[in-house]
């Protein structure tokens, strides 16, 4: 068993011990929520790429399901990434402001290539809000068929919000 399966292990089964625990002291209510899994929305964006009505339809989303939002900042790659983007701090400024629990995660590279591997590892994610289907081959290496096998693997539906078309 590897190291990671364990942790997750023995933390199930701390919450559970938890759980029984609130039961017993007649709280059902908080034996429940100890059992209830995580639930995340992941929100990627690429640095320079931040469009206010991904970060505004994550937001309401992550609300009205009761789901903590983890915001995938990608920058180029070789970029320094000392400070979050202006945009993205106004967002993470919001989002602490109404109290809502996130958390950002800075990589770089490719775009695409991140979200497959985050949510490889955190399972749960229950879907994808990217601001646009550009902003997601960029700066990837791989040749188009390599990255659509790849894409196959995400774990949860993709949310692309983008300016639509105008009739």
């Amino acid at each position: 068993m590897d190291a990671n399966k364990f942790k997750r292990m023995m933390k199930q089964i701390e919450d559970s011990l938890a759980a029984v625990s609130f039961a017993e002291e007649g709280e059902p209510e908080s034996a429940v929520i100890m059992f209830r899994p995580e639930r995340r929305v992941l929100l990627a964006v690429r640095d320079g790429m931040l469009d206010p009505k991904a970060f505004r339809y994550t937001l309401n989303t992550a609300l009205r399901i009761g789901a903590l939002i983890d915001i995938l900042a990608v920058a180029p790659r070789g970029s320094a990434q000392k400070e979050l983007p202006p945009a993205l701090a106004e967002f993470e400024a919001e989002l602490t402001k109404a109290a809502v629990p996130h958390r950002v995660i800075r990589k770089s590279g490719c775009l695409k290539q991140e979200i497959v591997d985050y949510t490889e590892k955190e399972h749960g994610v229950l879907f994808v809000v990217v601001d646009t289907p550009h902003s997601l081959d960029a700066e990837c290496e791989k040749k188009d068929s390599a990255l659509a096998e790849l894409w196959k693997k995400l774990r949860c539906p993709l949310v692309v919000v983008a300016e639509g078309a105008e009739a």
